[in-house]
């Protein structure tokens, strides 16, 4: 009976610490983002953005055999910025395809909490400005943005996550938690 007794409660103690593993895995952290708010996984780091363009600055931790992290910022711009469209365009812009053009995006629309969301994905060498206005431009390949637009009349919000593939693809579930909790203030 003892024995008994004791197994049972191994197995308990086996089974709460995968069940506390799994909650901690799912941990996420709120951001503001001046007008929006959105939660990512406990283990994207947030940090001091770096420009006073930006809102937020989030590093998303790099996938097994990928050489960096990715970056996920968030911009706001008042009137708009171009909208959609144009800022589609503008990322496309920052990759080369295997016959040096820019890639064909593809988006689509998604929930957030209180807004419709764009959702933008484009993958190839990437080959943005090192810096605004910059001629220097980073080359590298094997890359992917993930993008989310939220526009609304007074401000437009843009999320830029830029990473190796690998890192990109292993957060892609983030990414869709990240669009669901995406909710702007009133």
């Amino acid at each position: 009976m003892k024995r008994r007794n004791l197994l049972q409660l191994v197995a308990g103690v086996v089974c709460a610490g995968r069940v506390k593993s799994l909650l901690a895995q799912d941990k996420k952290q709120t951001v503001n983002g001046g007008g929006v708010t959105f939660e990512i996984p406990s283990s994207w780091k947030s940090s001091k953005p770096a420009s006073s363009m930006r809102r937020a600055q989030i590093a998303i931790p790099k996938a097994e055999g990928d050489k960096e992290d990715g970056e996920l910022v968030l911009f706001a711009f008042p009137g708009g910025a171009g909208g959609v469209e144009a800022n589609i365009e503008r990322w496309a812009g920052q990759f080369r395809d295997d016959a040096n053009q820019p890639p064909t995006p593809k988006s689509s629309k998604a929930k957030g909490q209180n807004t419709e969301v764009t959702k933008v994905e484009i993958s190839g060498r990437y080959v943005a400005p090192v810096a605004p206005g910059n001629p220097e431009t980073v080359n590298k390949p094997g890359f992917e943005l993930v993008g989310l637009i939220v526009i609304t009349p007074e401000v437009s919000y843009f999320f830029k996550a830029v990473g190796p593939k690998a890192t990109m693809k292993a957060a892609a579930k983030d990414f869709d938690a990240l669009v669901a909790s995406i909710k702007l203030d009133n």
